[in-house]
């Protein structure tokens, strides 16, 4: 059997917790249900046996005419779900036009600016 620890604060952690180890801890009340709150057993009441994963494409590349095209291409085939990528510009809080963002444009996402 493993030793028993402590944390960094000096609190002891045992190896291994059973339902009689938390004096006065109610786990139902605690953790809830599945699809309620406060949603440490997931947001659906069947999990994903109901409805699987959204699988996100992390998509974004020059113009935003190019980023559009590039989305509709990947709903068109399937994607439930998207995220768009932003240009570094655009992360750093930079207009496309700032002398700053010059040969950054569009490069590794889209600027969403103009």
């Amino acid at each position: 059997m493993e030793k028993r620890r402590t944390t960094q604060s000096g609190l002891p952690i045992e190896p291994v917790y059973g339902p009689g180890d938390q004096e006065g801890w109610d786990p139902a009340e605690r953790l809830g249900e599945p699809g309620r709150y406060p949603f440490t057993r997931g947001v659906y009441p069947s999990m994903y046996t109901g409805r699987p994963w959204t699988m996100r494409q992390y998509a974004g590349f020059g113009t935003a005419t190019e980023s559009n095209a590039r989305y509709k291409q990947l709903i068109a085939n399937g994607t439930m779900g998207l995220s768009v990528a932003f240009d570094l510009p655009t992360q750093m809080g930079h207009d496309s036009d700032a002398p700053i963002a010059s040969g950054e444009v569009g490069k590794v996402g889209v600027a969403i600016d103009s």
